[in-house]
């Protein structure tokens, strides 16, 4: 049944669309162009990433737009099978099943695009840049984790959606996606190396670039505390639906 309801939403996301898939491209490419254009044009001056650039910016964004859609995924699922919540009695796992084949579906598009700006930009080959879309993935079970401990609230109330949009958007400038981590001390640099986010781009680009991985145990300490995470917000997942399908259909 996940598998039916994603290939289903998978179909009607790019249908009657001329552009299709890019659509999953065209967000985090376009705001990477406008920070290359600003660093390029001197209007902002940036540390130096020790990448070119243009790849920072690019594997940044794309990246960051993983998490973003793992973190809404579990709300995008159940909402768009609210139609027979009240009427199937069906395992709602499936929803979150869907929604994860549907990630996956995306985030594969996703790398295999960083990988041809890693060859665009010819980095060196490393056996590190395999275990990339490892990484990856955890960046997908903590957003996955967010997004369920969150979705229960989003059906609920749409201003909670709205609420996690501009979130995000903050967050994202408090995660190094475009800009490297301030050396100087101060608010930025506190905000960032406290952020859980961040170790999860830096490892990520650290593979990319075949680097030894510099904050290497603050990802696996990110990652040991997804998993229990995970678990608590599949079971109060599973608690609330019913509760909540049964508001929504009165």
């Amino acid at each position: 049944m996940a598998r039916q309801l994603a290939k289903r939403d998978i179909s009607a996301q790019y249908r009657q669309s001329y552009l299709g898939i890019l659509w999953a491209f065209i967000m985090p490419i376009t705001t990477a162009v406008v920070w290359i254009v600003l660093n390029g044009s001197g209007v902002i001056k940036l540390t130096d990433t020790g990448m070119p650039y243009p790849l920072y910016a690019f594997s940044g964004t794309l990246i960051w737009s993983i998490v973003v859609d793992a973190i809404n995924a579990p709300t995008k699922s159940t909402n768009s099978a609210r139609s027979i919540l009240s009427k199937i009695n069906f395992p709602k796992e499936a929803l979150i099943l869907s929604g994860i084949y549907k990630l996956l579906f995306n985030s594969a598009i996703k790398i295999v695009l960083v990988f041809v700006f890693v060859i665009f930009f010819e980095i060196a080959f490393s056996w590190s840049m395999l275990a990339f879309p490892l990484v990856v993935l955890g960046a997908l079970v903590l957003g996955t984790a967010i997004g369920l401990l969150i979705s229960p609230l989003g059906l609920l109330y749409k201003d909670i959606g709205r609420m996690i949009s501009f979130g995000l958007t903050f967050v994202m400038y408090i995660t190094p996606v475009v800009y490297v981590i301030p050396t100087k001390p101060g608010l930025l640099q506190t905000l960032m190396l406290y952020n859980p986010f961040t170790p999860l781009l830096i490892t990520t680009r650290d593979l990319l670039m075949g680097q030894s991985p510099e904050y290497i145990s603050a990802f696996l300490i990110v990652l040991l505390c997804c998993l229990p995470l995970l678990f608590i917000a599949l079971v109060f997942y599973k608690l609330s639906i019913p509760i909540i399908v049964e508001r929504l259909s009165a």
